[in-house]
């Protein structure tokens, strides 16, 4: 009896044995690896509560029905809160750094080698892509190396010669000044780079590689897209940027190809603190995620789908000390933070006069105040009064954000809506909070543990041997 025992226990053993084998070695060919800026889990959690009582689903965020859901933690190489360059560098080389880094090793000497530059060296097709300008921290970290963020031109440069099918973003931020303008364009001429700001063209350019950027007249800013909240007119979607790069992908490298989606905006309005801007661009991202979801279908035994973020933006919860929750005052918002301080600070520099009579209509039509938004008595006043010093008299001092300065009199306003709506946010920065992690595919069982944000590329990589 004890000998049957112990033969049945050696096979179970060896089932095991064998099934985690077949987990690790689970061959991958094609990799969409979204990343969604500053999206922590409780900008994820908020929007899964707005999904279901506001928008009325039954069934959750697609991230979220991904059969893996775990977390990671994010510190760099220098400091516990982690900027996006670190992130990055550490979500495609599997390596911390310090913050302001771009694919270099600490000592800010040593490169370090992407997922992405090893999968092209490899014979993959690559697409690196962000709602942000192409050069921003996050898609700079997957073809560049350089000691800081800021440093657009070099990291153009770098860009073209990545020689990766397909780089797209809102913009280039290393062409401002027209020497290194004409450098970078030429660059990416010589790199057999054709450029377009049409997603819809994309296939038809008759380029192996391909620069999707965003319509200088239809984005956000220089740095955005847009937010999904502002209704911009003919706006480049993350959504439709990604199917533009898989379309190109299947073209040039159909049996295996890397995409790495980013959307900046989550973050962005993180950082202004700007609950229902993050909740719609979460959004946003889902339909992009659905691009990819929908190829997995097709390929479910190729296919691998991470959903995570680079880092926490502002500690968003849905809670606050007033213990009020109505999201269902989203939907009165019809203007992000960023479109509402520019605006305020347009009537300065313009020395544009408006009475209070018409800022309250203003405010009524742009965020349902007094009317779906139930501002009181004391409220109004205090709005007033400051609208008096901030907007009449000119008397207000910006409050200084990463990507924006936001007028005192804008930072009153959206305080007291996310107060009404019953969403709080602790800081206008980073966070040291950990980030979630969705997947879904082959080779996804891996991500099931509690990561370090290193473990992700470094899994990813692994599962494509």
């Amino acid at each position: 009896i004890n000998h049957l025992l112990m033969k049945i226990r050696y096979i179970i053993l060896s089932a095991i044995t064998l099934i985690a084998s077949l987990s690790v070695s689970a061959k991958v060919h094609y990799v969409f690896y979204f990343i969604g800026d500053g999206m922590g889990m409780g900008h994820v959690n908020t929007t899964q509560y707005y999904n279901r009582m506001v928008l009325g689903n039954d069934t959750p965020l697609l991230m979220m029905q991904f059969p893996v859901a775990s977390q990671a933690q994010t510190y760099s190489a220098s400091a516990p809160i982690t900027d996006s360059a670190a992130a990055g560098t550490a979500l495609s080389t599997g390596s911390k750094t310090r913050n302001y880094t771009i694919g270099l090793a600490p000592d800010t000497i040593t490169p370090l080698i992407s997922i992405a530059r090893k999968l092209k060296d490899d014979g993959w097709g690559v697409a690196v892509l962000s709602s942000c300008a192409a050069d921003d921290a996050t898609p700079a970290a997957f073809y560049a190396h350089q000691v800081d963020r800021n440093m657009f031109y070099e990291i153009n440069l770098d860009a073209a010669a990545s020689g990766y099918d397909f780089i797209g973003g809102a913009s280039l931020r290393g062409v401002r000044k027209p020497e290194q303008a004409k450098e970078v364009y030429s660059a990416l001429k010589k790199a057999g780079y054709a450029i377009t700001h049409n997603p819809d063209s994309v296939t038809l350019m008759g380029s192996d590689r391909v620069m999707l950027l965003a319509d200088p007249d239809k984005r956000g800013n220089d740095n955005s897209i847009g937010y999904t909240v502002d209704s911009l007119q003919g706006a480049m979607t993350v959504a439709q940027m990604t199917q533009a790069a898989l379309n190109h992908l299947m073209k040039q490298s159909p049996d295996q190809f890397f995409m790495m989606v980013e959307d900046g905006e989550i973050d962005h309005a993180s950082h202004a603190n700007d609950a229902g801007a993050a909740i719609k661009d979460i959004l946003s991202f889902q339909d992009a995620i659905k691009v990819a979801y929908d190829f997995y279908k097709q390929h479910p035994d190729e296919t691998l789908i991470i959903v995570t973020a680079d880092h926490d933006t502002g500690g968003m919860a849905l809670g606050s000390r007033t213990n009020r929750i109505n999201l269902n005052l989203i939907d009165s918002q019809r203007i992000s933070k960023d479109k509402f301080s520019d605006y305020c600070r347009s009537l300065i520099r313009n020395n544009e006069s408006m009475s209070w009579d018409e800022m309250k209509k203003f405010l009524s039509d742009k965020l349902g105040f007094w009317t779906t938004v139930p501002i009181t008595e004391n409220e109004t006043k205090d709005l007033q009064v400051l609208f008096d010093k901030a907007i009449v008299a000119r008397e207000s001092q910006d409050q200084r954000t990463l990507y924006n300065n936001f007028n005192q009199f804008a930072v009153k306003v959206f305080d007291l809506f996310n107060s009404h709506v019953g969403t709080s946010f602790i800081s206008g920065n980073h966070t040291a909070n950990p980030v979630p992690v969705f997947a879904i595919g082959a080779g996804a069982d891996n991500f099931k543990k509690a990561l370090n944000n290193i473990e992700i590329p470094l899994l990813i990589y692994d599962l494509t041997r």
